[in-house]
């Protein structure tokens, strides 16, 4: 019994233990990156090569999630507003029945962004992906990036990991279904790319380089 006892108290040790890294790791990304979140009343950065706008889930019926609306949205405003001249959207298009990018690209030009200032990236199945791709394939250095304020973060980190001088401009627009998973969910994905961050492997998709100008 007391054998029993010792392990079960070496396998909680070791629980709190992890609980407390996972902690540690998501608090370093947040107040390592803070102080790159601006708002769309602030001044906007010179000479940004675009605004990268990040994907996520699109409805059954072929809708934008309201997240992804509210990414969208603001991704237009900082273009009205002279943030940068071009935009960039990333998204998951892995399959033919799936396709984020298309809908954010519908979106977006309702919303007064020209098709000839907006380049699609079909291949962002990831931040740490969209990122990448951002920098090796259409030769980004300087950008915006857009989304809800818990994932900025994150992908303000994996930009400065990967050399790209980052600015963020938080997309929350409403209270979100499922916020609170998310959350908790985010403390492992900042964990995880904090690894990914060292390790910087290849994303699963690469290509020739398409400087942003020659992009369609």
């Amino acid at each position: 019994m007391k054998k029993l006892l010792r392990v079960l108290a070496v396998l909680v040790a070791l629980c709190v233990l992890a609980g407390v890294l996972a902690l540690a790791g998501s608090t370093f990304v947040v107040t390592t990156t803070k102080d790159r979140i601006l708002t769309l009343d602030d001044t906007p950065p010179a000479d940004v090569d675009c605004i990268l706008v990040l994907g996520c889930a699109v409805r059954p019926d072929g809708s934008p999630s309201p997240m992804l609306n509210d990414r969208v949205t603001r991704g237009a405003q900082l273009y009205q507003a002279g943030w940068a001249k071009k935009v960039l959207l990333t998204g998951d298009n892995s399959s033919s029945h799936y396709n984020e990018v298309a809908v954010m690209d519908r979106l977006s030009q309702e919303q007064g962004v020209p098709a000839e200032d907006t380049v699609l990236d079909y291949a962002g199945l990831c931040t740490y992906d969209s990122l990448y791709r951002a920098r090796d394939i259409f030769g980004v250095k300087r950008l915006v990036i857009v989304t809800q304020e818990y994932h900025l973060y994150r992908a303000l980190y994996l930009a400065k990991a990967l050399g790209l001088e980052a600015w963020g401009v938080a997309a929350d627009g409403q209270n979100y279904r499922g916020q609170t998973m998310r959350d908790l969910r985010e403390i492992l994905a900042r964990d995880k790319d904090l690894l990914w961050s060292f390790f910087q492997p290849e994303p699963k998709y690469l290509g020739d380089p398409i400087p942003l100008d020659t992009a369609d």
